[in-house]
Parts: C-alpha cells; sequence; structure tokens
C-alpha cells in the first residue's frame, strides 16, 4: 500500500520549536478547519462519499465521522489534561468506530456540526491557555506521556491529514 495515499501530507512529525510558533499553526489550523472539512465534503458526490480514498481504507463518510468522533475525544482528552494530575486516557478502537452504522451509513451533516462547534469550544480554550499549561502531561495507553504540545501539533495534522483523504476522492470519477 502506498504511503502516499495512506499519509497523503506526510506522517506527523513533532516540531519542537521554540517561541511556539508550529503551536500557534496547529490552533490556528485547528480554528480553521471546519470550514475546510465542509468545503471538501460538499466538493463530493454521494457516490463519492461511498467510496474508499484508498484500497482497504475507509469511505468519505466514514472520514468524516471519524473526523467527528475523533476530535470530540481530542477535545476532552485536552480538558482533562488541564483538569487532572497526568491523566491515564482510555483509547478506543477507531476502525470498529467507523463500522458503526452512524458512522457507515448516517448524513454527514451532524458530523459536520460537530466539529465545527467543538473546533469553536477547542480553539477558544487553547488561545486561552499561558504557555505552561502546553507542558501539561496525559498518558495515552498506546503512546505514552503526550504534552498538550504534543497533542494540539497532532490534531493540527490529523485535520490536515483527513483532508487530503477527501481531496483524493473529491479526484476520483464521481
Amino acid at each position: 500500500m502506498s504511503d502516499a495515499l495512506r499519509y497523503p501530507v506526510g506522517r506527523f512529525q513533532f516540531a519542537d520549536t521554540a517561541g511556539g510558533e508550529a503551536r500557534r499553526q496547529a490552533i490556528a489550523t485547528i480554528r480553521q478547519f471546519p470550514a475546510a472539512l465542509r468545503a471538501a465534503a460538499s466538493s463530493l458526490s454521494e457516490t463519492q462519499l461511498a467510496a474508499p480514498y484508498r484500497e482497504g481504507g475507509w469511505t468519505g463518510r466514514q472520514v468524516i465521522h471519524h473526523v467527528a468522533d475523533s476530535h470530540i475525544n481530542a477535545y476532552v482528552r485536552t480538558r482533562w489534561l488541564l483538569t487532572e494530575d497526568r491523566p491515564t486516557l482510555k483509547a478506543y478502537d477507531e476502525k470498529a468506530w467507523a463500522e458503526l452504522p452512524d458512522a457507515a451509513v448516517s448524513p454527514i451533516e451532524p458530523s459536520l456540526i460537530l466539529v465545527d462547534a467543538i473546533h469553536q469550544r477547542w480553539a477558544a480554550l487553547l488561545d486561552a491557555l499561558p504557555d505552561p499549561a502546553f507542558a501539561r502531561e496525559l498518558v495515552h495507553p498506546e503512546r505514552g506521556p503526550m504534552t498538550l504540545e504534543t497533542l494540539v501539533q497532532m490534531y493540527g495534522w490529523h485535520g490536515r491529514h483527513h483532508i487530503a483523504h477527501l481531496q483524493l476522492l473529491a479526484e476520483s470519477p464521481a
């Protein structure tokens, strides 16, 4: 399987930049993501929404629902990280969630609305935090300790990653 199809914007790489520039860019991406997701989704036909973006990949519809699920979890994880001492998170089976009936066949509009609302709250929260808050840690059961700085950059990447998947579908025959 081609990494170019699986990771069209490349794999996530943490940018340990002085002054928080990578964080500011990631927060800007989080803030702007709902509009970019809606634009990418609106370019897809029903046929494209029902098609996988690569062999063995999710359909466009599943990608959109996955983003809503994932970013809701990320927002909640951010709040836990800020209110608890080094919380250990519960992982979830993204593939199994994407195969549930609401993700496999439901209309995408409810997930687009969820992403818009979550991102408004999430960006407002991140904008209000002092720099030291981004050094706070959580423990991911699969990835180990992660700072809020890493989480923010990872989800900035995650949004770009899945928009690129939808763009691949938009380029395919409708």
